[in-house]
């Protein structure tokens, strides 16, 4: 765990460098920016990961960084589920890099065992989008070395994506194609001055025999 945790250090430093720089020579002005979604059940890379939840995000960007936390908690319980934090640049050419911790078990914050850290790797050119990412630990939510890639294409108001990874991901820990979706935007208009983003996702993990219908409001 003291060489995931050095390598998370070292990795938010570098991301943090790229920042630094980044805002000495762009006159892109940053800010803090926060958000929820309400959304009927939490799928992550294929398979449930909560019920009918909200996720809220604090984040601040500059330039081509940004650094943040989302989290999820459970509406039917009350109790939080997950908090993550994140740090990303991404790059004019189209890559970005990051790095995100996830914590599973949100009442022991300390507890290393609930801590996945996570490298991510992605590239958009376009309306197409890839990404790579690996977790390097063991942790409540993943078996250690779980690797996840995925590919996305954007439409208008249509997003279509297919993922595949192991470990945690997969029934036998094998790589499999895992998360198969198509999700679908659209702003309900209440009034002139007063509208409400809504989307809505049909997803497959056909590794796991599961398809799964979410509905979500955007805040």
């Amino acid at each position: 765990m003291k060489k995931v945790s050095l390598f998370l250090f070292a990795l938010i430093l570098l991301v943090g460098s790229f920042a630094s720089s980044a805002q000495d020579s762009t006159a892109v002005a940053g800010g803090w920016t926060a958000g929820a979604d309400l959304v009927s059940s939490y799928i992550w890379r294929g398979s449930k990961a909560g019920a009918f939840s909200i996720q809220p995000t604090v984040k601040y960007a500059n330039g081509g960084f940004s650094i943040g936390a989302w989290g999820s908690g459970d509406l039917t319980t009350g109790a939080p589920e997950e908090a993550d934090l994140f740090a990303l640049y991404a790059f004019k050419c189209g890559f970005s890099l990051g790095v995100t911790d996830y914590h599973y078990n949100t009442s022991k914050l300390f507890d290393s065992s609930n801590h996945a850290v996570e490298a991510n790797l992605g590239y958009a050119i376009g309306k197409f989008s890839l990404s790579g990412n690996y977790i390097f630990n063991t942790a409540s939510g993943s078996i250690g070395e779980d690797k996840y890639f995925e590919a996305g294409y954007q439409f208008k108001t249509v997003k279509l994506f297919v993922g595949a990874g192991d470990g945690w991901y997969t029934n036998d820990a094998s790589f499999q194609v895992c998360n198969i979706g198509i999700t679908a935007n659209k702003t309900l208009k209440i009034s002139e001055s007063f509208s409400i983003p809504l989307f809505g996702s049909v997803i497959v993990n056909p590794n796991k025999e599961q398809i799964f219908y979410v509905i979500g409001i955007s805040l």
